[in-house]
This record gives C-alpha cells, sequence and structure tokens, in this order.
C-alpha cells in the first residue's frame, strides 16, 4: 500500500512505472476462506492509511490473513511490513514477528505507532531497559490485538516462549528470513530453532519474508520453519532500472582511488559498503575533507551512535554513509542513486540485497563492485568456523544425563554462560543431534567423540557451501556477457538474455552487436526462445531438473549454457558441470525417479 511518507520510509507503493518481475508459486488449497480483497483494502486503508497495493502485496496478505504458511521473497524496499501488518490486523490476535535488527525493530514499531488505528505494538530486545520490557510483557499479558517485535535471541529463553504461547499466537512473522538458511547469504543460528518455537507456541501459521533468496534458500526457509503447503511468491527480483557494473583492480590504491572518485563526484546520496570497521571510518575521513556530508556506520559503534546515523540518513542530511554489512535492513531511503562496493561480499544474496538499496523511487541509479581476485581470500577467512571440542563434549554428556532440560540449566551444569550454551546448541541442532521443541532431547546416544565429528562433518559441509556461494559471486564479478541474466538466473526468474543497462551490454553495443536495441527493449520479459539453451527443445538439461552426481549426490539445475550448467548439490553447495559429464554417467538426470 501507499502509505503518507515518514522519514523517507515506504512501506508501500512505488510509482506504477516501476518495471515489476514476479514469479507466483499457487496451490490451490487454502488453511481457511482467504478474506475478500475489499476486506483487505478497508482494513489497509481505514487502520493504515494506505490507498493502493503493490505488486505481490494483496496476493500475500490473503494468503497469511486465510491462515496459510507464506513465504514472500520481495524486492527491497517492496513492503513486506506492509504485508505481516495488515494480515496481522485481519487476523487478530498475537502477532509475533522475529526481526534480527533492533533498527529494523524500531523503523517498523515506529510505523505501526504513526498508524491512524493500527493494533497496538511493543518490542522487546537488547536495547530496551528492564521497566520497558516488563511494560511490554504485561501488554502481551493482557492479549487482544497485538505486535510484538522479538529478536530472535528472545525466543532462546524458554520462558519468554512459555510466556507467548499462553496467549493468542495468531501469525509467527520471520522477517529476514533468509537468516534461517545455512545456504543463505546471513546465516543466523539463532535462527535454526524457530521451527521448535513455533510448536511450543501452538504451530500458528507462518509468514516467512525476505528481499533475496536463490531456490534452495527457499527450499531450506520451508523445511527448517516447517512450513506445510506453503504459498510461495516471488516478486520483484528485476530492478531493471539500476545499471550494474564491475570494475576490476589490480591493487587496493587503484581500487580506493576509483571508489573515492565515484562517490566524490557522483549524484547524491549514495551508500558505500566496506569489508571492515577500519575502512568506513578511513573512507569516511577522506570523502568529509572533500566537503560532502559523510558518516561511517558498524557495529562497533555504540546504539546512539548507530541510531543517530540511521536518524541522519533518513532525514536526507547525509550525502553518503560508509558502512560495513550492519548498515541496511530497514534502513530505508527511496532516492539513492548509487551504491558502491569496495569490497566483494560473500555471495550474490548479500550483493544482490546490498545493491537494491538503490533506485527504491523508481529512477535511475547505479551499482558497482569495486573487485580485486584477493579480496575473496578475505571473505573466505570470515567464513572460518571453529569447533570448541572440549565444550561440545561436555555439554553432550549433560544433555544425555538430563533430557529435557532447558537452556539455562544446562549452562550451569556444564558451568559456561547461557549464550555460549546457545551457540552450542545451534551446532547440535544444524547436526540433527538434538530437538529442542519440548527441552533439549537428545536425537542419538552415542559417545561424545562421535558428537564432535558430526559437528566438525557439518561445520565442514556449510564451508563447502560457502565456498561455493564465493565461486558464484567470482562468476558473477567476471562475467564478459550481460550481468544481470547471471543474477536472474541465480534466483531462478526468467528475464532477456541481453538486459541493456549493464556493462556488459554496454560492451556489446559499442563492438556493434546489431539487435541489442530490441533486446534491451525487451528488459523483463521472458527469454525467447532461442536466446538461452534451457529453452531449446533439445537441451540435454533444463532449469530446475533434478539430478543426481556421482560424487556429489543429488542436486537441482540452476542455470544452463552453451556447454555448461551451474547446480546447486545438497551438500556442496553450487558447482559448474560440463554438459559432457552427462555422457560418462558421472551426471545423471532424475527428474523421473525422483519427481
Amino acid at each position: 500500500m501507499a502509505p503518507a511518507s515518514r522519514g523517507g520510509t515506504k512501506q508501500g507503493g512505488l510509482s506504477s512505472d516501476v518495471a515489476t518481475e514476479f514469479v507466483v508459486d499457487t496451490v490451490e488449497s487454502m488453511s481457511s476462506p482467504a478474506p475478500a480483497h475489499d476486506t483487505i483494502e478497508r482494513i489497509a486503508r481505514e487502520r493504515f492509511g494506505w490507498e493502493s497495493f503493490l505488486p505481490g502485496q494483496s496476493d500475500a496478505i490473503r494468503s497469511a490473513a486465510a491462515g496459510r504458511d507464506t513465504l514472500l521473497v520481495l524486492a527491497t524496499g517492496g513492503g513486506k511490513s506492509a504485508v505481516y501488518q495488515v494480515a496481522g490486523a485481519a487476523r487478530g490476535g498475537i502477532v509475533v514477528v522475529v526481526s534480527p535488527l533492533i533498527a529494523l525493530q524500531a523503523d517498523q514499531r515506529a510505523s505501526i505507532e504513526a498508524a491512524p488505528d493500527a493494533p497496538d505494538v511493543v518490542a522487546i530486545n537488547s536495547s530496551r531497559g528492564a521497566a520497558a520490557v516488563a511494560r511490554a510483557w504485561e501488554r502481551i499479558d493482557e492479549g487482544g490485538s497485538l505486535y510484538v517485535l522479538l529478536a530472535p535471541e528472545q525466543l532462546a529463553d524458554e520462558d519468554n516462549v512459555a510466556r507467548l504461547a499462553a496467549q493468542d499466537v495468531s501469525l509467527l512473522v520471520v522477517d529476514e528470513a533468509h537468516c534461517v538458511s545455512s545456504w543463505g547469504h546471513d546465516f543466523r543460528p539463532d535462527y535454526l530453532r524457530l521451527g521448535d518455537v513455533r510448536s511450543a507456541l501452538g504451530d500458528p501459521p507462518v509468514l516467512a519474508m525476505t528481499a533475496t533468496a536463490s531456490k534452495p534458500v527457499r527450499a531450506e526457509i520451508v523445511e527448517r520453519l516447517r512450513m506445510q503447503d506453503p504459498d510461495v511468491q516471488v516478486h520483484g527480483v528485476d530492478r531493471p532500472e539500476i545499471r550494474l557494473v564491475v570494475q576490476r583492480h589490480e591493487s587496493d590504491d587503484d581500487k580506493r582511488a576509483a571508489v573515492i572518485l565515484e562517490a566524490r563526484s557522483w549524484t547524491a546520496p549514495g551508500l558505500i559498503y566496506v569489508a571492515s570497521r577500519r575502512e568506513t571510518e578511513e573512507y569516511a575521513a577522506e570523502l568529509t575533507a572533500e566537503g560532502r556530508h559523510v558518516a561511517a556506520y558498524h557495529a562497533g559503534l555504540k546504539v546512539a551512535e548507530r541510531r543517530a546515523v540511521q536518524d541522519r540518513w533518513r532525514d536526507g542530511e547525509l550525502d553518503v554513509v560508509v558502512a560495513t554489512s550492519a548498515f541496511g535492513m530497514g534502513i530505508d531511503r527511496g532516492d539513492v542513486r548509487f551504491v558502491l562496493h569496495a569490497a566483494t561480499t560473500e555471495s550474490l544474496d548479500a550483493y544482490y540485497q546490498e545493491v537494491g538499496r538503490a533506485g527504491r523511487d523508481g529512477e535511475p541509479a547505479t551499482a558497482v563492485l569495486h573487485y580485486r581476485v584477493e579480496d575473496l581470500a578475505l571473505r573466505r577467512f570470515f567464513a572460518k568456523r571453529s569447533v570448541d571440542k572440549a565444550a561440545l563434549q561436555d555439554l553432550w554428556r549433560a544433555i544425555k544425563r538430563k533430557p529435557g532440560a532447558s537452556v539455562r540449566e544446562l549452562a550451569e551444569a556444564v558451568d559456561r554462560p547461557a549464550r555460549t550454551v546457545s551457540r552450542l546448541l545451534n551446532q547440535l541442532v544444524d547436526a540433527e543431534l538434538v530437538d529442542t521443541a519440548d527441552g533439549v532431547q537428545p536425537l542419538r546416544t552415542t559417545r561424545a567423540d562421535v558428537v564432535v565429528r558430526a559437528v566438525k562433518d557439518a561445520v565442514a559441509a556449510r564451508g563447502r557451501i560457502a565456498e561455493s556461494r564465493l565461486s558464484m559471486m567470482r562468476a558473477y564479478a567476471e562475467e564478459s556477457q550481460c550481468r544481470r541474466r547471471v543474477l536472474l538466473d541465480y534466483f531462478g526468474v526468467d528475464g532477456p538474455e541481453w538486459c541493456g543497462n549493464c556493462d556488459g551490454c554496454e560492451r556489446r553495443e559499442a563492438a556493434g552487436d546489431a539487435g541489442v536495441a530490441s533486446d534491451a527493449a525487451g528488459a523483463g520479459g521472458p527469454r525467447d526462445a532461442g536466446s538461452g539453451v534451457e529453452s531449446a527443445p533439445d537441451a540435454p538439461l533444463s532449469v530446475d531438473e533434478l539430478v543426481e552426481h556421482r560424487e556429489w549426490g543429488p542436486g537441482t539445475v540452476v542455470s544452463v549454457e552453451e556447454d555448461r550448467a551451474t547446480i546447486f548439490f545438497e551438500s556442496e553447495g553450487y558447482k559448474v558441470v560440463a554438459l559432457a559429464a552427462l555422457d560418462s554417467k558421472v551426471l545423471r538426470q532424475v527428474s523421473e525417479v525422483r519427481g
């Protein structure tokens, strides 16, 4: 819907000329009759002041309001918050909203409080004082229609879950749902146990939302949250108004100079993403010296300092924010004209989500990745995970001694902080060794050293997946053809072979290739039959086909080129496989067997 503006934040409609690609996977059955469209419109208008829907919002609202598990992938700035707010108001009762960042919660809470007649809202997180948290719980205990905004860590506390379960939880909203997936770009261990939390709350319907999720990520979200017959909706992945560019550099000094030049001379406002806290300060200091209004942002700042940067950004007081990935979710502004990456992200999911903060007003914007192959080594370092053998063994013995114990009881038993025990439990859950639906229950009777090996195997598998996502990022950075095509293939969305708004298409046009203008004019439409191998009748593989690799096991075809295919394998992540492998029995098609 299109709400009254607040600090530049849009939770509803963009202008009608914003091109939107969407794919909707629907199933006829619904948990209960969906509310009539005019009922949803009336709630949105009278209770929130919104007059129109964005593409995808109405369908997702009706699905969630009817009590059907719903997974919504909606582009950054596309109005995900409006979906849960209207659906929650239609359902009544307690709407539990899991949000990973305090800034995101604060923004959502403010928008609800500013609405004409929205249900009440409370937030519970580490930034709230004891008195505020106590008042929030008192309001929850009163029942009735209420949004409860929580960080996932709050739901690791059994007492909090039990107190919520005593009320009428009508909808569980998992915002930034990619955090639940080990294949997603921002995996958060505390999200792992949300399936158990759902069970403890009485299995309310789930509305999971994210801005970017490739098909494997979507599949894991559904599995982890135990969604039944979900309505999976994918909208707005293609952002044709954003020009995509990659600049390759041989030295870090050359890269820094290029980033500074662009940030200094291009039309503001803009964002610069860097890899470290130190770099945010260095870039910000250099740009400030040139007269632009610039601020640095990273997780090491005090809460008040971070909030001040967020507020100044929303209020239009800053030309540029130089930030780590900590700046983004919920930090909305419609008129961002450029997003520069001075560091390679760990995945295309992460990159495209950050790029999506440009051009939300539908006007032209530019996203530039400044790329050095050497930068990938830093991402590999960040992705490494260690296993505390002694702590795991102690915890496993405690779990076996007292099945069904709480996190607090286990923390006392092993004499370690509850937060540490919770992190170790996440590793055990990921290795499918424990269940936390009714206290912590072991799923196997095995020795502690075997448990450690199982956890190490799970960590190693996660490392292989992380490496494969980096490989996909490198493939994007080194693409010589249409760069947008790589992104759309990755997210499983149809589109033109040539978009006409990236550096690959510009090189093609400059080389005098005939037909690029007509190809560009079709941006946003499906590929024609001759544009890709996957659509040709004699193609050996097709997108979404199931295959089996002799070494890597089952996989799903993500994209197909002339002589190779990108396939996602459940144990290995993304792999590029030569189509010639089909003839050697290394890779075989199994759609007719498994499908």
